[in-house]
């Protein structure tokens, strides 16, 4: 009996742990998709755009005073972390008109960090219901434009997130007003986006060096 127990020990307990971390790096090694073709911003006719970026993607509103705490938590929790990443940006959509509101928001971002990664960009009404209804979310803007949530985009224009998330079944989005949710999930959607993407850029490498 101890000579089966040692030889489940020795051989039996190491192939299911792999077996086990073989099949979780199989289901989390990809961000699923729950969204295709978000519409990008470049068709406002400005130099931003999603497509050929990860993205992640915000709704101030109006009054931008009232995003500030959502915008600083995001800038602490995500985008010192991960900002020096290569085709990683973080865009802010805000309605015309607000363009005072944005100049003060950044220049105080940038006492804290680099602000290189931060676009800001002013759009018409319209044109924000247009980009955050191609989202396709159970979510909504609020009176003035705006949603404590940001979102993943990545760089063939498709909204990433959970489609199996252990609060919210589908979950689109991530409360920047909630440091616990930045921490705890989105910290983790992101490094797999970004891993994944680094991982395609190796076997191309390596296609290409072949």
């Amino acid at each position: 009996m101890k000579k089966t127990l040692v030889l489940i020990t020795l051989f039996v307990l190491p192939i299911v742990a792999y077996l086990f971390f073989l099949s979780g790096t199989y289901n989390f090694g990809k961000l699923p998709t729950l969204t295709e073709k978000v519409t990008d911003v470049a068709y406002l006719g400005g130099p931003e755009a999603f497509k050929g970026q990860i993205t992640i993607l915000g709704f101030l509103g109006s009054d931008i005073a009232n995003q500030k705490a959502g915008t600083f938590n995001l800038n602490e929790k995500i985008y010192k972390r991960f900002y020096e990443f290569n085709d990683l940006q973080f865009v802010m959509l805000s309605p015309n008109g607000n363009e005072a509101q944005v100049a003060t928001l950044k220049k105080e971002l940038g006492a804290f960090t680099d602000v290189k990664k931060w676009r800001f960009v002013s759009a018409s009404e319209d044109a924000i219901q247009k980009v955050f209804a191609s989202l396709k979310t159970d979510l909504e803007l609020d009176g003035q434009l705006a949603t404590p949530y940001v979102f993943i985009i990545d760089k063939e224009l498709n909204l990433r997130g959970r489609k199996i998330d252990e609060d919210e079944g589908t979950k689109y989005g991530f409360n920047a007003n909630s440091v616990a949710e930045l921490n705890n999930k989105m910290v983790d959607d992101v490094k797999i986006i970004l891993a994944e993407y680094r991982l395609a850029l190796k076997k191309n490498n390596l296609k290409t060096e072949e």
